[in-house]
């Protein structure tokens, strides 16, 4: 499993809304893919955040920087070739990176995986 599906899955495991895998590399230099995905109130941002975070490290992917944790609005997580963001919903509202990022292709989501087919 590639590190971008490793961290759609921690964020459909913990229930995220509204996922958006975004390939960027075409339009910026800044990665290489995008992921947004929305929590229903701080402490499931935290959680989302967190299981994206145990799963990726269990893959060997470590951080550049996780931003915003404590305020739980928009957790930014770099990960190089990756960047993740979990919004609560005003914030995904607010900076409305789906319109900013409209021009990149979006990937498929994959659907949730059972937890018993991983085991």
């Amino acid at each position: 499993m590639s590190d971008w599906e490793a961290a759609v899955h921690a964020a459909q495991s913990r229930k995220a809304e509204d996922i958006l895998v975004l390939d960027i590399q075409a339009v910026s230099s800044l990665t290489d893919k995008f992921i947004l995905c929305t929590g229903a109130n701080p402490k499931q941002v935290q959680a989302i955040s967190g299981a994206i975070e145990e799963d990726l490290r269990a893959q060997g992917a470590r951080p550049f920087g996780i931003e915003g944790y404590a305020n739980a609005e928009w957790i930014l997580m770099d990960y190089g070739d990756i960047v993740v963001h979990v919004f609560s919903t005003a914030a995904r509202e607010y900076y409305a990176l789906d319109r900013l990022w409209r021009g990149a292709p979006r990937l498929e989501v994959p659907e949730v995986i059972p937890e018993a087919a991983l085991a």
